[in-house]
């Protein structure tokens, strides 16, 4: 198989060749920057740079020759663009290696060691503390309230992080000819790469009421103020569908998979009420999913931290075909029972590797034989894609990367 067909054998519950691999493809199935550069050191990788395409949380861009060892078999468009050198500048990390960020992205030393993130007119919207890896966010537009209607939610979706310091290709997004230029960069990325193709959107619902209003109102506000909850949904799907139509335009017959956002889940258990979930947000979240599956041939891949085992057959039912990052360290998110109960439904995009304890803790050896139990568990009968859970952190130790994707090669088609 190649990696585009052995992706989609998985997602389409066939059973591939062999564990198909993921490793940056998403913003939450990637590593750190400061790890990646330890990681090629380890591996005698001493060509090309480490690039942080998402600055937010500060993660590399994997290169060519790294897919190439791992046996990764899915890339995101986004990497299509910002390939010439002008488009990045000189860093240093945290730790002290040499880096390159997005020339855009110029965040101020504190005097405390911090760094701070602004827009254009000054406004802070994100925060580095001194010691830190990644940016927190420090601006939320409607923390005192909702407004009146909402004619200038644009203006105040881009005053916050996740909008405003966005990877590629979004950070092309206001160029002249963008689509044009999605497309044409989608498809050469296509006819240069034999591997699976995501485009990450994000169609964030849940999370983007966190965004403006911070989560411990927006929780608030699901139990106390509904009215308000579901007209600011409704002016966000507003958005979320012109931008979506514009990508499935673009990319809808090139890209394989696309990349939805929407954090449910604590580590006990989902955020909201299963009956809350279905009466404002899966109504939402199928008219996303619909979409797709109605006008491209893309898979829909949404990504959902957390203890969502209480949600999952609403979610299948929503239409997504790919649940990730598959957080099997919290309540009721085991491996067996997920596979067991679900996996004949829906493609579990991760969980391969828990990245809580084992990945950073445990010896090469012990990372080898967890992550074939694991594969033991998911693979049979496809519906299993391998990736870590979320982000690979800074502090992994290298040799345990490796021996991650190691026991993958190793375990192959079946051990």
């Amino acid at each position: 198989m190649t990696s585009r067909e052995r992706i989609l054998a998985a997602v389409e519950h066939r059973q591939p060749d062999k564990a198909p691999v993921d490793l940056g493809a998403t913003p939450s199935s990637g590593i750190s920057a400061i790890a990646y550069g330890h990681l090629k050191r380890h591996l005698g990788f001493a060509q090309g740079g480490t690039r942080v395409y998402d600055v937010v949380q500060q993660l590399a861009e994997p290169e060519g020759f790294l897919l190439d060892r791992f046996g990764v078999d899915a890339i995101d468009i986004g990497r299509a663009f910002n390939k010439e050198e002008s488009a990045w500048r000189p860093a240093a990390l945290l730790d002290g290696q040499s880096a390159f960020y997005p020339a855009w992205f110029r965040p101020e030393r504190q005097a405390d060691g911090s760094f701070v993130a602004r827009t254009k007119n000054r406004l802070e919207i994100a925060r580095m503390p001194a010691g830190g890896a990644f940016f927190d966010q420090t601006c939320f537009p409607y923390l005192d309230g909702y407004p009146a209607d909402f004619r200038h939610l644009s203006d105040e979706m881009d005053k916050v992080l996740w909008a405003a310091l966005v990877h590629s290709p979004w950070d092309h997004a206001a160029d002249p000819g963008f689509w044009d230029s999605l497309r044409t960069k989608a498809l050469e990325l296509r006819r240069a790469s034999r591997r699976a193709l995501m485009i990450v959107i994000g169609c964030n619902l849940f999370e983007w009421g966190c965004f403006l209003r911070r989560m411990d109102n927006f929780l608030m506000d699901l139990a106390a103020e509904p009215r308000q909850v579901e007209a600011l949904l409704d002016a966000l799907m507003e958005r979320h569908l012109a931008g979506l139509e514009k990508t499935c335009r673009a990319v809808g017959d090139v890209a394989d998979i696309i990349r939805f956002g929407d954090d449910l889940g604590a580590n006990g258990g989902p955020f909201m009420s299963p009956g809350t979930y279905r009466r404002i947000f899966k109504p939402r979240h199928r008219m996303l999913c619909d979409y797709v599956h109605k006008h491209t041939g893309m898979k829909t891949f949404l990504h959902s931290c957390g203890s969502i085992r209480a949600l999952m057959p609403d979610l299948i039912e929503a239409g997504y075909d790919i649940i990730n990052p598959v957080q099997t360290s919290c309540k009721g998110m085991e491996p067996e029972g997920l596979k067991a109960d679900f996996g004949r439904d829906i493609c579990f995009w991760g969980g391969g590797c828990d990245t809580k304890t084992v990945l950073p803790k445990a010896t090469p050896a012990e990372v080898k034989d967890h992550v074939k139990r694991r594969l033991e568990i998911f693979m049979p009968g496809g519906g299993f894609v391998f990736s870590a859970v979320h982000n690979i952190l800074p502090e992994v130790p290298p040799e345990n990367i490796a021996a991650m994707f190691e026991a993958v090669q190793e375990f192959g088609g079946g051990g």
